[in-house]
């Protein structure tokens, strides 16, 4: 089993959004039932609180629902629970890092470095912009999920 991790700020954006692609696309390569996926958020701003009705909408379009979804904020047994902790950005990638106890087990990047086409560093965060900001993350997690499956097969084999 490999488990992995999204991360964002708040945890009703770009993280939700992660997660649910890449559970569709699990589905889609019969891998469900070997990686366990969730998301949270740097901070428990949002906790409980379902993704942005934005986030959901520009997802539910292109066949993913998050609606279900809850917003939590990432704690210490995180990481030892994941494998892959993948943040959206260099920011919360540096909190993780300041997070993450010395014999962290997780491997700990940001989910871009598996993007396949996209050239872009960090995932930007939709909330503050109109619908047009969720459909280009959309488009990023869409590319960096299909590198991630290369990636978690890879790992399966190994384990």
């Amino acid at each position: 089993m490999v488990n992995v991790l999204f991360v964002c700020m708040g945890n009703i954006c770009r993280s939700p959004s992660a997660q649910g692609v890449f559970e569709r696309l699990l589905d889609e390569y019969s891998l469900s039932d070997r990686v366990r996926v969730d998301s949270a958020g740097t901070y428990g701003y949002h906790t409980g609180e379902s993704p942005d009705r934005r986030a959901i909408a520009a997802a539910s379009n292109r066949g993913v629902d998050i609606s279900k979804q809850k917003a939590r904020a990432v704690n210490v047994a995180d990481f030892d629970k994941f494998d892959l902790i993948l943040a959206m950005d260099m920011s919360n990638l540096d909190v993780l890092k300041q997070m993450a106890p010395a014999n962290c087990g997780a491997k700990i990047k940001l989910i871009m470095d598996y993007a396949t086409t996209i050239k872009i560093q960090e995932v930007p965060d939709p909330y503050f912009g109109g619908t047009q900001g969720f459909e280009i993350v959309l488009d990023m997690i869409q590319d960096a999920s299909k590198g991630l499956i290369q990636e978690v097969r890879s790992m399966l084999k190994s384990s």
